[in-house]
Order: structure tokens, then sequence, then C-alpha cells
């Protein structure tokens, strides 16, 4: 996949509003300050598409952006901590949680995980939801410019023993928003499953 273009369609306070015109999508999920915004820039080629910030839950929209004309990518609100009450925490997991169970436009899902640590519970739990949903299903760890080489290796190969604990078969992408590494590999996996 090559991006043409790209542009923020809609921020919504619910998938509810979302666009309706058929088109599928591709949601960016993550918990918080994993850099879903700084890895969708950088499959963008652009720097201030999506709004990025060291602090952990600025993201608080389903932001959808739209791509080549073609599909959404959908920037989705952070799991876990974000320096908000817990009831806008918990009302953020509810309304993330409906969207992946209900969306029929959803095709793919690529589920961040910040590559310097192991895959949390709430990632875990991220993979048990989506299993009887079958969408497609993709990882990217993140921030792999922070580790070595060895670092890399052992990074993967624990996510790939998270995946077959949990049952799930899906391709795994090394990424680093800041040296684009994992790029091509990613937009080629997208890609395939939503042409």
């Amino acid at each position: 996949m090559k991006i043409k273009n790209i542009s923020l369609e809609v921020s919504a306070a619910s998938w509810r509003q979302l666009p309706t015109d058929g088109l599928p999508e591709v949601a960016f999920i993550g918990r918080s300050n994993v850099g879903k915004s700084s890895l969708i820039n950088m499959l963008a080629g652009r720097r201030n598409l999506a709004r990025t910030s060291r602090t952990p839950g600025k993201t608080r929209t389903f932001n959808c952006y739209k791509v080549n004309d073609r599909v959404y990518f959908q920037d989705l609100p952070g799991l876990g901590y974000a320096r908000v009450g817990r009831s806008l925490r918990n009302q953020w997991l509810r309304m993330i949680e409906d969207y992946l169970m209900h969306r029929q436009e959803l095709r793919a899902v690529v589920h961040l995980i910040d590559s310097r640590h192991p895959p949390m519970p709430l990632d875990r739990e991220v993979l048990a939801a989506l299993r009887p949903r079958k969408v497609a299903y993709l990882v990217a760890l993140t921030k792999v410019d922070k580790l070595s080489g060895n670092g890399r290796t052992v990074s993967r190969r624990r996510m790939d023993q998270v995946l077959f604990e949990c049952g799930v078969n899906a391709p795994i992408a090394l990424c680093s928003a800041k040296t684009r590494m994992g790029r091509q590999e990613l937009l080629n996996q997208i890609a395939a499953l939503v042409d």
C-alpha cells in the first residue's frame, strides 16, 4: 500500500458518529502512550497529522482518517493508564469494546505494544476479546529504535510466545515512528487485509 492522500475525516466522541459510507476500517489500539498517533503519522509520512503528546490519554476521541479514499484508519483512545479519572477511563474502555465487537466496517485491528516491555494483562484481554470477532489482527511492536538488535529479537520471541499461549496466529511488525522501521511492512500487511 502506498498512501497518496490521507486526511482527518472526523473526531467522534462515539463510534456511532463515524462515517457510514461502508468503507473498510483498520483500528489502531493499544495502551495509553504506546505510540498510536505517532505510528499513524509515520505510516502517512506526515509529522503532525495525528496529535501526539508525552502525556498519556491525549487521544480522547475516535480520530478517523480517510486513506486514498478507500479505507479508514481509526486512532482509538488509549487503553489503561491515562491522567484522567477512573470513570472516564472506564467509559473509554466500554466505548472501545463496543466498537470492536459491533462495528460492521471493521476489517483489521493493529494492536500496538511497547517492544521494551512484556505484553500487559490488558494486552492479553484485547487478544481474548477479539478472538470471537474473527477480524484480522496484526501486532506492531513499537519503539524498537530504543532496543539493541538482540533486544528486538527477545521482544519478538516474547510476543510470539504470548500469541501462541492465546491461540492467535498474527503477523508481527517491528516498528519505530522515529526511524520509520516497519513502515512498508505494516502498510503491505494492512493492504492485504482490506483490498
